[in-house]
């Protein structure tokens, strides 16, 4: 299919960016999901911003436990693809998709049965925003299914070198969520509105749109879905290989969101209006980190497929490009942040009161941007090196680290703004720390050793 990128020849730079750019966009566009909610749901007040933002805590959750699939099949289907393997790889993405449907099962099940219990670990005060925090919890979660295919599907076709199908299921299914959303949750006609259920049916029924969209492209494609037998028992050696590339990136994106949502219940302490900043500065940040996620992505794939197919070289050079671009992004992000900070946030909140206190976020947040951005991109390009227990050792300790330095900066003159600051302190650490450690990884790289070797020989006297 003309759709692919050949990852293993040509320019690095055209190959790197012409499958980066439909992902960004792809990002861009899952990220427009949460905002057109977050811009209606607005109009209806910020308690239902702030029961949107508790429930939607699980949603986010709910991405660290899809991540075991999502990354082990992408970097093994990579690797597969580099190495010229289709039939191999053909395994690795029915065995991803397989652990994502029995993932979304179980979590759906979780979540649905026990939203009670779960909402009330934030310890909201109002009883109406606990009550809608619970309705979105069921419906988005309960019906997670969807999301969990979509996740997998993109990764697979991302590893293949295909990042404009996720593009267009995407777009198709934002397009949808943008016309849902008012309809209902205000309501048209005879058709009564229902707010913050609204906002969730709107999402989960755009999210099956994409899903049957991605149904339709994978019965097309002759390069590996042709392949994929999706309900044949996949065997354990192919699951294990997986598990071992995706458990620490699943951990990982588990331990952080767990460690956002303890920040999340600090951060209620100061009131149900605080959550509401934290749920939509986060959403209006998410210009910066989906996008810098979406280029994890590509890099991830870049690197795998060159990995597999033993072109070091080219693995260094990949990761380099990649950074320059995503350093430059993460800069009109930081300058976008502090510059409009009051015009930004302003078009999510209406409650004058509200306005500053999401103003100081989008100002301390903006000082990290172009950080996160290469923690971001590192992680992507150290993952499709195998490199998945490192990026999660870092992300982890300097993650956690969050926590009691919250609780000593907002103890301080600071106030609120200190969780702020400890957002930016660990983001600005681990952007620097993830930088040094792809340095030293790819000095190990066996392309160094072979130059090294050329060098002594060429040194040695006639």
């Amino acid at each position: 299919m003309n759709k692919k990128i050949d990852l293993l020849n040509g320019h690095i730079f055209t190959s790197l960016t012409g499958l980066a750019l439909p992902i960004m966009v792809t990002a861009l566009v899952q990220m427009a999901y949460s905002l057109t909610d977050m811009a209606w749901i607005g109009f209806v007040g910020s308690p239902a911003v702030a029961a949107v933002g508790a429930g939607g805590m699980y949603v986010w959750l709910s991405q660290g436990v899809v991540a075991l699939a999502k990354m082990g099949g992408q970097v093994k289907v990579a690797h597969s693809l580099g190495r010229g393997d289709k039939e191999e790889a053909a395994v690795y993405a029915s065995g991803a998709l397989q652990m994502g449907i029995l993932f979304a099962l179980l979590y759906g099940a979780v979540t649905f049965f026990g939203a009670k219990p779960l909402i009330g670990f934030f310890g909201l005060n109002d009883a109406s925003v606990i009550h809608n925090a619970q309705v979105y919890l069921k419906i988005t979660c309960g019906l997670i299914i969807f999301s969990y295919l979509n996740v997998i599907i993109t990764g697979i076709m991302t590893a293949m070198g295909d990042s404009r199908t996720p593009l267009l299921a995407n777009f198709i299914g934002l397009v949808l969520n943008m016309v849902l959303d008012p309809v209902l949750i205000f309501g048209i006609g005879p058709l009564k509105g229902t707010g913050v259920a609204g906002a969730a049916v709107a999402t989960v029924m755009a999210q099956a749109v994409v899903t049957v969209v991605f149904f339709i492209a994978m019965k097309r494609d002759r390069l590996l879905f042709d392949k994929v037998k999706m309900f044949h028992k996949v065997s354990w050696d192919h699951m294990k290989d997986m598990i071992r590339i995706g458990f620490p990136a699943s951990v990982q994106n588990l331990i952080y969101t767990s460690i956002s949502m303890v920040l999340t219940r600090f951060v209620t302490g100061f009131g149900d209006t605080a959550v509401a900043v934290l749920r939509v500065g986060g959403q209006i940040e998410s210009i910066s980190w989906m996008t810098a996620d979406g280029f994890a992505a590509a890099i991830n794939s870049f690197v795998g497929q060159n990995y597999g197919a033993g072109q070091y070289g080219r693995v260094k050079k990949g990761y380099f490009t990649a950074i320059g671009v995503m350093f430059v992004w993460g800069l009109f992000c930081s300058a976008l942040l502090i510059g409009l900070p009051e015009h930004i946030f302003g078009l999510f909140i209406h409650e004058a009161d509200v306005i500053p206190m999401g103003v100081r976020y989008l100002v301390i947040l903006g000082f990290c941007q172009m950080f996160m951005c290469v923690e971001l991109t590192t992680i992507g390009a150290l993952s499709g090196l195998g490199k998945t227990l490192l990026c999660s050792v870092i992300s982890v300790v300097f993650t956690s680290a969050r926590i009691p330095l919250a609780m000593i900066l907002s103890s301080t003159a600071l106030g609120l703004d200190g969780v702020w600051w400890a957002f930016t302190i660990s983001s600005i650490i681990k952007g620097v720390l993830f930088f040094f450690s792809f340095l030293v990884v790819s000095r190990k790289l066996p392309g160094d050793k072979h130059l090294a070797r050329m060098e002594a020989g060429l040194k040695q006297p006639d």
